[in-house]
C-alpha cells in the first residue's frame, strides 16, 4: 500500500501531512472538493505528521528563494528525510510546484505527484493551517506571510544597483523620442526661417547647426565680414561660411520683423538644448552599456544592444533567447504576416540596424544576419551571468564576424570558434584580475577616506565637549562673584549702615590685647596665667558650639522682644553692649581655667 504525503510550503516553516490511501483519495475527487471548506471533514483526510518552524525572517527567505528556483534547502531535506519512510518506494509524495518536486526526486529518491487532488488537498491545507498547527493564528500567520513577501521582492528588486538594465531601457527610449522631437522641431526652424533666408537650407544639412546658425544670423542683412570667423566656428568648413556670407547679400527672401526674429531665436535656441542634451544622454548610455552589457555593446554597438535589452524586457531575457528569437527580434509583425500568408519570412529585426548587415552583399544579407544573432546571443549570456563584466569576448566576437563577412566576399577561411575562444579566456582573465585590482584599490582608498573623515568628527566632537565644559565652568563661576559683590553694596543705598549689617563684621573682630591682660591682671595676679588669656584671644573665632549657641539666643530675644529697640539706638550703644556682653563670658573662660590650673 503506498502511503501519500503532501508538503506545503508557508511563511512560518514547512509542514508534511499525511493523507488516506492514494486509491481512495483518487477516486473521491468530488466529495475532496465538498469537504475542503468543512474544517472537521478536512480533519478526517489530512492528518499532521510533522512542522518545521523557520528559526527567523532571513532563513525563511532563503528558503523561498530555494523553492522558487527549484533547489532542495537543508531544512527542507532534514524535514523529509527525519519523518518520512525509510522504504522510498511505498511513499509518494505530493507537491504544489513541479520544480522542486522534480528536485526533491532527483536528490532523495521519493516519488512526487503535483495536480488533481494533490491541488484541492493543498487549497484546503491553506485555508485551514492556522487551525492545522498548534500555536499559530490566523493574524500571526497573515504577517508572516506579508513580512515574507516583502523581503523576497526587496531581494528580488535590489539585484545589483551597477548593472541595472532598467536605466538602458528608458534611455534608449528617450534618445528614440529626441531623434524624432529634434527633426520635427527642426523641420520647423527650417520652414519659419526659410521664408527670411531660403538659400541656407541647400547650404547647410545638419539641424543642429542650421538651428545654430539661424540664432546666430539673425537678420541677414547685418550679416558682414566682421561676422565670418564666427560663422568658421559654427560651421566647421571656410567654404560654407563663405558660401552663407555671399548667399545673404544676394537672398531672395523676404523681410522679417524684429518681433519675428527674436521668436525664431528663442525656439532654435531651444532646438540646440535638446540636440546637446540627446548628446549627454548618448554619453550617459554609452557608459552604462559599457557597465551592464560590454561584450553585446562591443559586438554591435551601444545603441543597438540597448534597443536588443530595451525589446526583451532585460538583459536576463534576451540571454534566454535563442540565437533565431534574437535574429528577428523587432520584426514581429512580418513573421506573423508571412506566416498568415505563407509568404517568406524575415531574415532580420533589430539586427538590421548594425553595420555588418549592410556592408554584407544582398545574397549574404541572410547568411550574415543568422552569424551575427548567433554571436549576440552568445554575447548577451556572457554578459549576464559574468561576475565581472569585461569586452574582451565581444571583441574577439566581433572579430570573428569580420571574418566571416571576409570569407563571403573573398574566400579566405576563418578562425575555429574553439581557437579564438582560448585566447578570449586568457584575455579576460587578465582583465579581470586587473579590474579586481582597480577595484581593491578604490575599496582601500575609500576606507582611508572613511577613517579619516570618523577621526576628523571624533575630534571635532572632543573640541565640542571640551568648550561646552568650560562654558559650564564659567557659567557657574559668574554667580558666585555676584553674591560675594551683593552684601558690599547693599549697606550703601540709604547712606546709613543698618545695625544687622554692620554688626556682623564685629563679631570678627577681636579685643585689643591691652584690654585683655588689665582684665587678667584684676582676677588673678600669675603672670602664666596672662600668658594664656593673651593667646586665648587668638582661639576666640573658634568657640565651641555650644558657647555660640548661648551668643545668640539673647540676640534674637533682643530683636524679636522690642522692634523698636534697633531703629531708636544708634550704633554706638549697640557697640557698647556687645562689648560689655563678650567681657563677661570672657571672665567666666578665665575663672574657669584658673579653677583647673
Amino acid at each position: 500500500m503506498v502511503l501519500l504525503h503532501v508538503l506545503f510550503e508557508h511563511a512560518v516553516g514547512y509542514a508534511l501531512l499525511a493523507l488516506k490511501e492514494v486509491e481512495e483519495i483518487s477516486l473521491l475527487l468530488p466529495q475532496v472538493e465538498e469537504c475542503v471548506l468543512n474544517l472537521g471533514k478536512f480533519h478526517n483526510i489530512v492528518r499532521l505528521v510533522a512542522f518545521c518552524p523557520f528559526s527567523s525572517s532571513q532563513v525563511a527567505l532563503e528558503n523561498a528563494n530555494a523553492v522558487s528556483e527549484g533547489v532542495v534547502h537543508e531544512d527542507l531535506r532534514l524535514l523529509l528525510e527525519t519523518h518520512l519512510p525509510s522504504k522510498k518506494k511505498k511513499v509518494l509524495l505530493g507537491v504544489g510546484d513541479p520544480k522542486i518536486g522534480a528536485a526533491i526526486q532527483e536528490e532523495l529518491g521519493y516519488n512526487c505527484q503535483t495536480g488533481g487532488v494533490i491541488a484541492e488537498i493543498l487549497r484546503g491545507v491553506r485555508l485551514h493551517f492556522h487551525n492545522l498547527v498548534k500555536g499559530l493564528t490566523d493574524l500571526s500567520a497573515c504577517k508572516a506571510q506579508l513580512g515574507l513577501g516583502h523581503s523576497y521582492s526587496r531581494a528580488k528588486v535590489k539585484f545589483n544597483v551597477n548593472r541595472v538594465d532598467n536605466m538602458i531601457i528608458q534611455s534608449i527610449s528617450l534618445l528614440d523620442q529626441l531623434d524624432k522631437d529634434i527633426n520635427t522641431f527642426s523641420m520647423r526652424v527650417r520652414e519659419w526661417y526659410g521664408y527670411h533666408f531660403p538659400e541656407l537650407v541647400k547650404i547647410i544639412n545638419d539641424n543642429a547647426t542650421y538651428c545654430r546658425l539661424a540664432q546666430f544670423i539673425g537678420n541677414r542683412r547685418e550679416l558682414n565680414e566682421e561676422k565670418l570667423e564666427k560663422l568658421e566656428e559654427l560651421t566647421m568648413d571656410a567654404a560654407k561660411a563663405k558660401a552663407i556670407l555671399d548667399a545673404s547679400r544676394s537672398s531672395m527672401g523676404m523681410d522679417i520683423s524684429a518681433i519675428d526674429l527674436i521668436n525664431i531665436e528663442s525656439f532654435s535656441s531651444r532646438v540646440v538644448s535638446l540636440s546637446e542634451y540627446r548628446q549627454s544622454l548618448h554619453t550617459y548610455l554609452r557608459s552604462k552599456m559599457s557597465q551592464v552589457a560590454p561584450s553585446l555593446s562591443a559586438l554591435i554597438g551601444e545603441a543597438v544592444g540597448a534597443r536588443l535589452i530595451a525589446h526583451a524586457g532585460s538583459l536576463t531575457n534576451l540571454a534566454k533567447y535563442p540565437a533565431s528569437t534574437v535574429q528577428i527580434l523587432g520584426a514581429e509583425k512580418a513573421l506573423f504576416r508571412a506566416l498568415k500568408t505563407r509568404g517568406n519570412t524575415p531574415k532580420y529585426g533589430l539586427i538590421f540596424h548594425s553595420t555588418f548587415i549592410g556592408r554584407a552583399a544582398a545574397k549574404n544579407k541572410g547568411r550574415i544576419s543568422r552569424y551575427l544573432a548567433n554571436k549576440c546571443s552568445i554575447a548577451s549570456r556572457i554578459d549576464c551571468f559574468s561576475e565581472v563584466p569585461t569586452s574582451v569576448f565581444g571583441e574577439k566576437l566581433r572579430e570573428q564576424v569580420e571574418e566571416r563577412l571576409s570569407f563571403y566576399e573573398t574566400g579566405e577561411i576563418p578562425r575555429k570558434n574553439l581557437d579564438v575562444m582560448k585566447e578570449a579566456m586568457v584575455q579576460a582573465e587578465e582583465a579581470a584580475a586587473e579590474i579586481t585590482r582597480k577595484l581593491e584599490k578604490q575599496e582601500k582608498k575609500r576606507l582611508k577616506k572613511e577613517k579619516k573623515r570618523l577621526a576628523a568628527i571624533a575630534l571635532a566632537s572632543s573640541e565640542n565637549s571640551s568648550s561646552t565644559l568650560e562654558e559650564c565652568e564659567e557659567t557657574s563661576e559668574r554667580p558666585k562673584k555676584k553674591k560675594k559683590q551683593k552684601p558690599q553694596e547693599a549697606p550703601q543705598e540709604n547712606g546709613m549702615e543698618d545695625p544687622s549689617v554692620s554688626s556682623k563684621p564685629k563679631k570678627k573682630k577681636s579685643f585689643p590685647k591691652e584690654e585683655l591682660v588689665s582684665d587678667l591682671e584684676e582676677t588673678a595676679g600669675s603672670g602664666s596665667l596672662t600668658k594664656r588669656k593673651k593667646s586665648f584671644p587668638k582661639e576666640e573665632p573658634e568657640s565651641d558650639p555650644e558657647e555660640s549657641g548661648n551668643k545668640r539666643v539673647p540676640k534674637k530675644k533682643r530683636k524679636f522682644s522690642s522692634k523698636e529697640e534697633p531703629l531708636s539706638s544708634g550704633p554706638e550703644e549697640a557697640a557698647a553692649s556687645k562689648n560689655s556682653s563678650s567681657k563677661k563670658k570672657k571672665k567666666k573662660k578665665l575663672r574657669k581655667l584658673s579653677q583647673e590650673n
